[in-house]
């Protein structure tokens, strides 16, 4: 009587729904194999979970300051043996002061963004060491004896940066991108830079120097495998090395570059 009164569409679609359920409540012994297996490699694979994350261990308070992003570099450091020695920790104390000044050196974009890029690339350089002229100028601007130095505050319209030099500073390749986008540079200098490479040139080479034209790299420890990367900078007329014909891979990769720009000439004086 029941089953004449109800929707016949609505019926069937209540007598599958009650056919799947009790399906599901049977139990399968393909599916109940497969429950098991997973259940099994999740006991197996446990041993990957760190201690800490463990709900049976003991947990500190200190880990309220623990981090979700673990340093690899900190857990190298942590499995290397305990070195306590004068000169273990002034390798430690170099190494921490070197990553400080790197860090120090990053890219600040509202410093670009209020001074435009000629300037702000000229206060960087000029407040760890360096010294730049501007176009129209003979006074190169660099820091008297007391760490001083004239350049403007504010943003001046027209000021362009021709030649930057960047002799014996502690310069980090986190600090290159401060040097960028200088569109009427001619002159660029990193001579007796210790730290500047292969990778800094790389960076140097696609920071949109389309008027360069001297580059100074004596001093540096860039390889003739740095020099590819040379190509970029398409008004180039000079480069500085201290010696050109080190040995057949610098040779070779100089004639490229002479054959590439016929109005290069890298050179060592």
């Amino acid at each position: 009587m029941l089953k004449r009164n109800i929707n016949p569409i609505l019926y069937r679609s209540l007598f599958t729904t009650v056919r799947w359920r009790n399906r599901d409540d049977m139990q399968d012994p393909k599916l109940a194999h497969i429950k098991e297996k997973i259940e099994a490699d999740k006991q197996r694979l446990r041993w990957r979970t760190p201690y800490s994350d463990r709900p049976e261990e003991f947990q500190s308070t200190f880990k309220l300051f623990s981090s979700s992003n673990r340093n690899s570099e900190l857990v190298e450091l942590m499995q290397q043996p305990v070195d306590l020695s004068p000169s273990a920790i002034k390798n430690w104390w170099t190494r921490r002061r070197s990553g400080i000044e790197a860090h120090m050196q990053k890219f600040i974009p509202e410093r670009h963004a209020t001074l435009g890029d000629d300037l702000a690339a000229a206060h960087f350089v000029v407040h760890r060491g360096g010294s730049v002229r501007f176009r129209g100028q003979q006074k190169w601007i660099k820091m008297d004896e007391e760490e001083n130095y004239e350049l403007p505050t504010n943003y001046v319209p027209n000021l362009v940066l021709e030649e930057v030099k960047c002799d014996n500073m502690v310069l980090f390749y986190e600090g290159l991108e401060n040097i960028r986008r200088l569109r009427h540079l001619t002159h660029l200098s990193f001579e007796n830079v210790a730290k500047f490479d292969d990778w800094c040139l790389d960076r140097v080479s696609g920071s949109y120097f389309p008027a360069l034209e001297v580059l100074n790299l004596k001093g540096t420890v860039v390889t003739e495998r740095g020099l590819n990367s040379l190509y970029r900078l398409p008004s180039l007329k000079t480069v500085l090395v201290d010696s050109p014909e080190k040995n057949i891979s610098w040779k070779l990769t100089i004639a490229l570059l002479e054959e590439w720009n016929p109005k290069l000439e890298v050179k060592n004086v």
